[in-house]
């Protein structure tokens, strides 16, 4: 079994900063891609950032040049760090990994979410 954690989230101003991290317990045999995802109020749930095991990162174009995905191997960590941040921003933060477990079969693991609230 494969266990998310995120923390970090909270409230900050518009302009301000905040830095999520997620740590990835349990067994496996690789984690294929580490990403953070994020739910408005009355919206669908929406990618905001992935990074592959190389390192490569992608960004939903709202976050791009604001927000940066990074990972720590050595602690089975990830993070988002947040600048700039926007009202809009505001949502549950889900982090997530695309798992190779034990079996050989790829899942998909979710984290409790995080709450970030932007106030203007």
């Amino acid at each position: 079994q494969v266990h998310l954690v995120e923390s970090g989230g909270g409230l900050a101003q518009a302009g301000g900063s905040l830095r999520l991290s997620c740590v990835v317990s349990g067994r496996w045999q690789s984690i294929l891609t580490m990403g953070w995802y994020r739910q408005a109020p009355g919206k669908m749930r929406e990618l905001v950032a992935t990074i592959t095991n190389s390192g490569s990162a992608n960004y939903a174009d709202s976050v791009k040049g604001r927000f940066t995905i990074s990972k720590d191997t050595t602690k089975n960590t990830w993070y988002l760090h947040m600048n700039s941040l926007k009202p809009e921003d505001t949502a549950v933060y889900y982090c997530n990994s695309r798992t190779v477990i034990l079996t050989g079969t790829v899942n998909d693991y979710w984290g409790q979410g995080t709450q970030v609230t932007v106030s203007s």
